[in-house]
């Protein structure tokens, strides 16, 4: 079997020069890609003790879920703006090229839970931080954060000191 960084398209110079884009989607169409990526990010919450998983959209919903799935956890979705039907809460942060909201239902974390966080992909690493702040607001815990991917020249995992951060492949660069 291939080592998951194979499974990973690198295309150069996008979204503009000098930036290489890490292309998840060359992992989810391949079913061996797509089962290395969730059984490593899944391996990365061993010993980790939690009630729920909460994937932010839409890749973290990918990986989330089947995470949750296998565990037999609940899942929670952190969505953008506007596409939650019930009473919610919400964040606001920047993003490398502009400022984006997210919310999540009041009712999704109890006071007490302990919380694992997925996402494809760390980058600076606000969206994450934002998930933090809702999840914290009410009353969970934040206990594991994992990735599939790390953009370390990107500095995200400095934004969330103090948590328990994990990725599976790690790229130097942005």
């Amino acid at each position: 079997m291939k080592r998951l960084e194979e499974y990973v398209r690198s295309i150069p110079d996008f979204p503009e020069k000098g930036i290489i884009f890490r292309d998840v989607t060359s992992v989810l169409q391949d079913p061996d890609g797509l089962a290395l990526a969730i059984d490593s990010m899944k391996e990365k919450l061993d010993g980790v003790d939690f009630d729920v998983v909460a994937g932010t959209e839409s890749r973290g919903f990918i990986f989330g879920v089947p995470i949750a799935y296998t565990l037999h956890k609940a899942f929670v979705p952190v969505r953008k703006k506007g596409k939650l039907p019930c009473e919610t809460i919400s964040e606001s942060y920047d993003l490398e090229y502009g400022s984006a909201t997210i919310e999540m239902h009041k009712d999704a974390i109890k006071p007490g839970d302990r919380v694992v966080l997925i996402d494809d992909l760390i980058a600076t690493g606000g969206t994450m931080e934002a998930s933090i702040r809702m999840i914290e607001a009410l009353g969970g815990k934040v206990v594991k954060i994992v990735f599939l991917m790390e953009l370390a020249g990107l500095k995200g995992r400095e934004r969330l000191k103090g948590y328990d951060v994990d990725s599976v492949i790690v790229y130097e660069g942005k």
